[in-house]
């Protein structure tokens, strides 16, 4: 998640989407175009979140986007259109169908979990952002920053508890405010600096097109643009709803990879321009070069306006996703029993409170490590490289779900059928783990700190997150742990 800080609806990605069928089997369902379904796409990807961690690498930013679209990007796109296609219910379902219900559980725990790490990531840069309103000082602040994860988080759930219909609404403005209109403004300043003879921070010429090979560590930061591409499964449910799938979904996935990637890159090199590498904070970036164009202009009372654009979409980001992936593992689990009947419990207003409280429990620790670890960019980047090794269990999934699904029901009615699928998914599932591998290496700008410890910490994150509390889960079950309503339709577990 991307940085997907707003998903395309409040659907969500991991919930049984029971209405949802193909156009196969529901003739006469409402057509969207595929111009659309790009610009849906591109909602529910692009963030300018990410920027600075990509803006260290200058010119060289451009290749590293590049590189993990083409590998991941494409691949997971076409590939969930292909499920979507063929099987309702989301990720679940499809894993459930192609491999096991279990490896299903797997699955939606993951796009689940990795929240857990998100939203400390997210607020984080929330937190940044608001310190440069009233203190830029505050931004490398840890207990500053453990303060506000704690507060803002612990409002979204009261919000998100109380069920309000509002939420639904969010993401739609939460692309234009947050990112279209701070991003485009980025970009018209950068380029009005440089047009005036103004030298950029970082080397624009050829030599540094490709990114300065000094090891392993020196492209590490890569891996941010794989949780930054993720959700483009999202919006695959409605590829039954192009006139013709076949023809319209891969021009559509094409536009959107080509708006995206310009989301992205254009912002990232404009924060290049103006912000030496050695200086860039991963989760201030964006309001330090606001702050320098700002300044430069002498218009430095813009600066608290641009925070507040960027503070208000992250938050309806987070707020959307408080009511998204939880409720879509309550739902898996009520009518199959994976969670114990504590945190299968609704509130007066249907909402799962207990899922959120415990979640929130969980975050309040993470957030304490901002105020113990000095370094905010480490610990920001500790998180997100979590958040993607967490989520990236799910495309693993998905891709090998996939090629099992066409061998073994390949006359299975889908609306879109990928070409070469087998080789989509081979490149999906090398990209997916050489992302996993990269994210254990520590990244050359994170500083002076414990290799081993770096490692152990990404790693324990990983298996007890992504592996062994799902597994528990799994290993304990019991039958009664299954609803009424599930018990009814004498579906076996």
């Amino acid at each position: 998640m991307s940085s997907m800080d707003v998903p395309a609806d409040a659907t969500p990605p991991g919930a049984a989407r029971s209405e949802t069928r193909t156009a196969v089997d529901r003739p006469g369902i409402p057509t969207i175009t595929w111009v659309t379904l790009a610009l849906m796409t591109t909602a529910s990807v692009a963030s300018l979140r990410a920027a600075p961690t990509m803006a260290v690498y200058g010119l060289a930013c451009v290749f590293l986007y590049l590189v993990p679209a083409i590998v991941f990007l494409l691949p997971t796109a076409l590939v969930s259109a292909e499920l979507a296609s063929g099987w309702s219910g989301g990720v679940y379902r499809w894993v459930s169908e192609g491999l096991s219900k279990p490896l299903g559980f797997l699955a939606v725990w993951c796009q689940f979990a990795m929240t857990i790490f998100y939203y400390p990531s997210l607020l984080a840069f929330v937190a940044s952002t608001i310190a440069y309103v009233i203190d830029p000082s505050l931004a490398s602040n840890g207990v500053y920053t453990a303060i506000v994860i704690m507060v803002l988080y612990w409002t979204g759930v009261w919000v998100s508890s109380r069920g309000t219909k509002a939420l639904a609404g969010l993401s739609s403005w939460g692309l234009v405010i947050g990112t279209l209109v701070p991003g485009t403004i980025l970009v018209v300043l950068g380029m009005v600096f440089l047009a005036q003879g103004n030298p950029s921070a970082a080397p624009m010429n050829a030599d540094h097109l490709l990114p300065q090979w000094t090891g392993l560590a020196s492209l590490v930061l890569i891996v941010n643009n794989f949780l930054s591409y993720s959700g483009m499964e999202m919006n695959a449910v409605h590829v039954s709803s192009l006139k013709d799938p076949a023809k319209e979904y891969p021009k559509s996935m094409f536009l959107a990879m080509g708006l995206v990637l310009l989301i992205f890159i254009l912002p990232a090199l404009a924060i290049s321009w103006v912000v030496p590498a050695d200086q860039l904070s991963l989760t201030a970036g964006v309001m330090q070069a606001f702050d320098a164009f700002f300044a430069y202009f002498d218009v430095g009372w813009m600066t608290p306006i641009a925070a507040v654009m960027l503070i208000s979409a992250s938050l309806a980001g987070m707020l959307t996703w408080l009511a998204g992936p939880s409720k879509g593992l309550l739902e898996i689990s009520r009518q199959e029993g994976y969670l114990p009947p504590f945190l299968q419990k609704l509130n007066k207003y249907g909402i799962q409170q207990n899922i959120l409280v415990t979640q929130g429990v969980v975050t309040s620790v993470i957030a304490l490590m901002y105020a113990l670890i000095p370094n905010v960019s480490s610990v920001y980047w500790i998180f997100s490289t979590i958040t993607t090794q967490v989520y990236l269990i799910v495309y693993l999934l998905m891709f090998v779900a996939a090629m099992r699904l066409r061998k073994n029901k390949p006359d299975h009615p889908r609306g879109y059928r990928v070409p070469m699928l087998g080789l989509v998914c081979t490149t999906g599932l090398l990209a997916s783990l050489a992302a996993l591998g990269i994210g254990f290496v520590p990244p050359s700008q994170f500083g002076g700190g414990s290799v081993i410890a770096y490692v152990l910490f990404i790693a324990c994150g990983l298996f007890v997150l992504g592996l062994l509390i799902p597994w528990l889960f799994l290993k304990f079950r019991k039958p009664g742990w299954r609803t009424a309503a599930a018990e009814s339709t004498g579906d076996p577990s």
